[in-house]
């Protein structure tokens, strides 16, 4: 796919930002992706961390750490016999929000106060 002319028709477009949805294409062109958002002033949000690390405005999404953690927990009861079957289905709900000011800088955004204020994270 070539994003650099996708992000230049974005450009033209009536958008106001853009979601980019959790999938392994994406994932594995997280900077590239945040490069040519503010490059083409579009305000993205995406539900990885290192979306917000690699530059991107707003990550909201499941706290990846804790999944991890709990699929430990479950693989530990397994290791002590216990039966998949058996144990219970658990839905992770902890969402984190990170907010990365630089590049709401970069894009000529103001975060409200009280958006800062709920963040789980603040990269400035």
């Amino acid at each position: 796919m070539d994003f650099d002319t996708v992000f230049a028709n974005l450009g033209r477009l009536p958008v106001g930002a853009l979601v980019i949805g959790p999938d392994p294409f994406y994932t594995s062109r997280l900077e590239q992706l945040a490069t040519l958002s503010i490059r083409h002033s579009i305000p993205a949000i995406y539900s990885n961390r290192e979306f917000c690390v690699a530059g991107g405005l707003i990550n909201y999404g499941i706290h990846i750490a804790g999944v991890y953690r709990l699929v430990g927990v479950y693989v530990g009861r397994i290791l002590k016999g216990a039966k998949p079957a058996d144990l219970p289905v658990e839905q992770f709900s902890k969402v984190e929000l990170v907010i990365n000011l630089k590049t709401a800088k970069a894009l000529g955004l103001t975060v409200p106060q009280s958006l800062l204020a709920r963040a789980d994270e603040v990269i400035e």
